[in-house]
């Protein structure tokens, strides 16, 4: 497989964002979004709402899924965005809307990873912890638990040595990302 043949973005942005006191997405999205844009991996990107209604400039292609069922969690959110997909999709590249620092090259790393075989579930670390992008194989799309893809067991790709995408919950959280 070579360029954007068979792998999807999906980003989760349907949660409430209660911590943050407004609709998070349409500030931290727009970031996410340019990072996608850059790597031109995806033949497919969804972004999934919920909440809030989605309002920022979408990259050429990207499309919003209404998930009527976003209250129930991540998991419900994200099954919402796979269903989505075409056949011809053999994996998405979960991506959070609160992650706005994410960079684009944990995003080729993860998608190389998963087209070398090295696993049908795969997640970003960085100092060793657990975070994101995430691969899913087609094949794992079925065993999505209420807790979303991070209720999987993962093997882990090495991103230290890149920006981490960042987890915005409150807009304090916004001061501490600093810059690029």
């Amino acid at each position: 497989m070579s360029g954007t043949e068979g792998v999807a973005a999906v980003v989760l942005a349907a949660g409430a964002a209660t911590r943050f006191g407004s609709p998070k997405q349409n500030v931290l999205l727009p970031a996410v979004l340019e990072s996608v844009d850059i790597v031109e991996v995806f033949a497919d990107v969804v972004i999934v709402a919920g909440a809030h209604a989605i309002d920022v400039t979408l990259p050429p292609g990207a499309r919003i899924v209404q998930c009527a069922n976003w209250q129930r969690g991540p998991g419900a959110s994200l099954r919402c965005g796979l269903s989505s997909l075409g056949a011809e999709t053999q994996a998405a590249a979960v991506l959070l809307a609160d992650g706005p620092r994410l960079d684009p090259r944990a995003i080729n790393r993860m998608v190389h990873a998963w087209r070398q075989g090295q696993g049908s579930v795969l997640a970003a670390s960085y100092g060793g912890e657990r975070s994101h992008p995430v691969v899913l194989a087609r094949s794992e799309w079925a065993r999505i638990p209420e807790g979303g893809g991070r209720d999987l067991a993962a093997r882990l790709i090495d991103c230290s040595d890149l920006r981490e995408p960042g987890d915005v919950d409150t807009e304090k959280d916004l001061t501490g990302l600093g810059g690029n």
